[in-house]
């Protein structure tokens, strides 16, 4: 066939005969997309990962990428253009690209939730609406300069709202993660930010449906451009008043704790799909009907969470990444030539930056915000993400920009984005602070005071043993005893639903802090672990508070840490780095959490307990009346075992625990440290060190907890001496007091070597390493206990010696007080 005597070139087909049928992989439709995306996600990741250091969101490293991959670098090598990216397959990669792209914005939708933007605050309001109007005016000036320069001939009303959108968007996804990256998530600033860009990402949806539907009309009647935004407000009536009932249908008949039917799944998939044929049939873009069905599913219960989690690493992260290089191949950076198109750069650059930054800073001031976090917000809102890509590919398909502007607008987005962490990093730093307390150990004279503990988890899993070992430290039943803040860590990924956790976080109240009670009227989505916590406060005299921690695991301690010293706890319980299986075998959950608890060992402002979890309890909770453990304290002597005793006595406390204190002696002319100074890590040879200095304490702490035992002052425990002459011998001990033990309790820097040959867990010390390996038990837990100690402490929070008490919430933020109210 034949146009005007040029040849057209035939379709491409699906799949090849192979190479050994002579035909070239390239030449085919499936073997060159799935070249192409190979070759994306290689180059993506890695990009990622080199400016991982400059603590920059991946959304940097695909655009990036997308830029290298196109005419701007290695697509002006002609053969490598034609070969990867040859013109016939751009269609099959657009679509691939673009489906990808609707199932994102779909979960983009899944991300807002409109009960957390209606409760908005009038500060945050504000910010948004400046943060919005002034760089879309000045969005507006910068089109006549450009249109006048290097974009004429384009219809004026689509170019200017085509800039102005541009130039107003802040990317609330992105700005979720750098606010978590740069620990501000928790602060009044994180607050503002979060929701300000939430109204912003609403906006900027309606301005770009209206620029759509301008640009749509060209030499057509302008009333097209009015029924195109009837007929787009007709849709989202009929989503909300057709399609919303039907999904909480959907919503209600998946309950919490049972698997959501995957015809529930296929229907609201299918509506996505249905929703992006009729927005695109109607001249929007069918992006938005995929948007529209993300906001209308409801946020309550689990059916949100598990389509977030069907589909967003496929979609996040192989489909998506195609999107970054369909724009990168349009980008022509090399377009820009010459002083005119760098000053149009720098003019587009300095204006979203002035517009966004200026108009923020202004209100901000004027809301009596300080200077330096008005600046720091500005920054913030400043971000720009895939929405801004998406603004600008439809207005290049739609003809509105040229390449060279086109070229411009991505830069633009590219070094607003790119500044922001260093810029925050620079300008702003939180301040960590707390007050200087007085019971930083569970060792202390006065043994009738109050104990604070914090007690982490990052499993569900995690909860019945974490209420069954508060339940048997409360000691005797009067209240204000014990106070128990229970944190939940949760890793902030680079997924979508990382945002969505954020998002439930904020919805409850302050922000990591659940406020609302159960049965208050509105659902709180079916949070077990609030609910579990709760319910046991209720029928115990124990205060707790739920908290959740979200960050990266890299760098979750500062949380714990800063979270311990403002709560003024004595004792901070970790999960251990492993769980144990059904077969008996322990089963690591990741290094990243191995490496939390060493920071936390390293920064903690009070004592530290690592727990080694084989059911303490069994699988569920029991009630008080039901307790029945037998505790066993593994004494060799030094700071840390009279820190587990002080511990274990409290624990003895309760009427349904038997304590046994098991001490370990040499033998005449012998030693329990042969071998320590030779240990695994630093810890075992300090031990060495110090035991002489602490051989009189340990016998003081031992005669005073014989003479309570003998007087009966405590009753329910045992104090047994054993005489060993080597480590086989202290390993047999232990084993044979396992068939009759719940929990061990022993100090992490105990006065003896290493009981097993090899460990990879230092940090457990010489006795927990051997409590916590497969061989020794698959029934008793462990308890392995460091003791607060002020001169080797290092702190990651500032003491600061006037300073009101804290309110319950994990917040790191110096603003003022004044203005949380009007946050919240």
């Amino acid at each position: 066939m034949a146009t005007n005597g040029t040849a057209c070139p035939a379709p491409m087909k699906a799949t090849s005969n192979g190479s050994f049928q002579g035909d070239s992989p390239l030449d085919y439709a499936l073997p060159l997309i799935i070249l192409q995306m190979c070759l994306v996600i290689v180059l993506t990741r890695g990009l990622a990962f080199l400016l991982k250091p400059l603590r920059q969101p991946r959304v940097i490293a695909e655009i990036i990428g997308g830029i290298l991959l196109g005419p701007s670098a290695l697509g002006r090598n002609k053969k490598f253009l034609h070969t990867v990216f040859p013109a016939r397959s751009l269609t099959v990669l657009d679509t691939i690209a673009n489906l990808g792209l609707l199932f994102f914005l779909f979960l983009v939708g899944l991300e807002l939730d409109f009960t957390t933007i209606r409760r908005t605050g009038k500060k945050a309001l504000a910010i948004a609406f400046a943060g919005i109007s002034l760089p879309f005016i000045l969005g507006i000036g910068t089109s006549v300069v450009l249109r006048s320069t290097i974009n004429s001939g384009v219809r004026h009303a689509p170019f200017l709202v085509f800039m102005g959108v541009a130039l107003s968007i802040t990317a609330f996804p992105v700005l979720a993660r750098i606010l978590a990256e740069l620990k501000l998530l928790t602060t009044d600033i994180g607050r503002v930010a979060m929701s300000a860009a939430a109204v912003n990402d609403v906006t900027a949806w309606i301005l770009l449906a209206l620029a759509i539907s301008l640009s749509g009309t060209d030499g057509k009647s302008p009333l097209i451009s009015l029924w195109v935004l009837l007929t787009g407000c007709a849709f989202v009536t009929l989503a909300v008043v057709v399609l919303r009932p039907a999904l909480a249908w959907m919503v209600r008949r998946s309950p919490e704790g049972e698997p959501v039917k995957e015809v529930y799944i296929c229907a609201t998939l299918t509506a996505v799909l249905a929703a992006g044929f009729v927005t695109d049939s109607i001249g929007i873009h069918a992006l938005f009907g995929a948007f529209i069905v993300g906001i209308v599913v409801p946020k309550d219960g689990p059916f949100a969470g598990v389509l977030i989690e069907k589909i967003e690493d496929l979609i996040s992260g192989i489909f998506l990444p195609l999107y970054f290089v369909s724009s990168g191949l349009k980008t022509d950076v090399t377009t820009i030539r010459g002083a005119r198109s760098w000053g149009l750069l720098a003019l587009v650059i300095t204006n979203a930056c002035l517009g966004k930054i200026g108009g923020t800073v202004a209100v901000s001031l004027l809301a009596k915000i300080p200077f330096r976090e008005a600046i720091a917000l500005g920054f913030l809102m400043n971000t720009k993400g895939l929405v801004e890509l998406i603004v600008l590919n439809i207005g290049k398909d739609r003809k509105v920009l040229n390449d060279q502007t086109f070229a411009i607008l991505v830069l633009m987005a590219l070094f607003t984005t790119f500044i922001t962490t260093p810029i925050i990093t620079a300008i702003y730093k939180p301040a960590r602070r707390a007050a200087p307390y007085t019971h930083r150990t569970v060792q202390r004279k006065d043994t009738d005071s109050e104990l604070r503990i914090l007690a982490c988890f990052h499993s569900a899993r995690s909860i019945p043993t974490i209420i069954n070992l508060i339940e048997s430290s409360r000691g005797t039943s009067r209240r204000g005893r014990l106070c128990v803040y229970a944190m939940h860590l949760m890793e902030l990924s680079e997924r979508p639903s990382a945002v969505s956790m954020v998002q439930r976080a904020r919805r409850n109240g302050l922000p990591f802090w659940n406020k609302k009670q159960v049965g208050a009227g509105e659902g709180n989505g079916g949070d077990n672990i609030v609910v579990a916590f709760q319910a046991y406060q209720q029928l115990s005299s124990v205060t707790v508070r739920s908290m959740t921690a979200i960050s990266h695991l890299s760098t979750i301690h500062e949380d714990i840490v800063t979270s311990a010293q403002q709560k003024r706890a004595a004792l901070i319980v970790l999960p251990f780095h492993k769980h144990q299986r059904v077969d008996g075998s322990m089963e690591s959950f990741g290094n990243g959490f191995r490496q939390m608890n060493r920071e936390v060992l390293r920064y903690a402002p009070c004592s530290v307990a690592i727990l080694v979890d084989r059911g303490f309890g069994g699988t569920v909770q029991i009630s008080s009346s039901d307790v029945s453990y037998a505790v066993v304290v593994l004494f060799f002597g030094g700071q840390d075992d009279r820190e587990a005793l002080a511990y274990a006595l409290r624990i003895a406390e309760h009427p349904g625990i038997v304590l046994t204190v098991l001490r370990f002696l040499p033998r005449p002319g012998g030693s329990l440290l042969n071998g320590a100074a030779h240990g695994h890590d630093n810890s075992t040879v300090r031990v060495g060190v110090e035991t002489a200095e602490e051989g009189p304490a340990d016998e003081e702490c031992m005669e005073k907890l014989k003479e309570k035992v003998a007087s009966g002052t405590i009753v329910s425990v045992t104090v047994e001496e054993k005489v060993v002459s080597g480590k086989a011998e202290i390993v047999s001990t232990i084993k044979s007091l396992g068939i009759r033990c719940n929990l061990y309790l022993v100090g992490r820097t105990s006065a003896t070597a290493p009981l097993i040959d090899r460990t990879e867990c230092p940090e457990l010390g010489p006795v927990g390493a051997l409590l916590a390996s497969s061989e020794f038990s698959t029934t008793a837990s462990a308890l392995v206990m460091q003791q607060y100690n002020p001169t080797a402490n290092l702190s990651l929070v500032e003491e600061v010696a006037e300073m009101n008490e804290v309110p319950d919430t994990p917040t790191v933020c110096s603003v003022h007080k004044r203005d949380i109210a009007s946050l919240a």
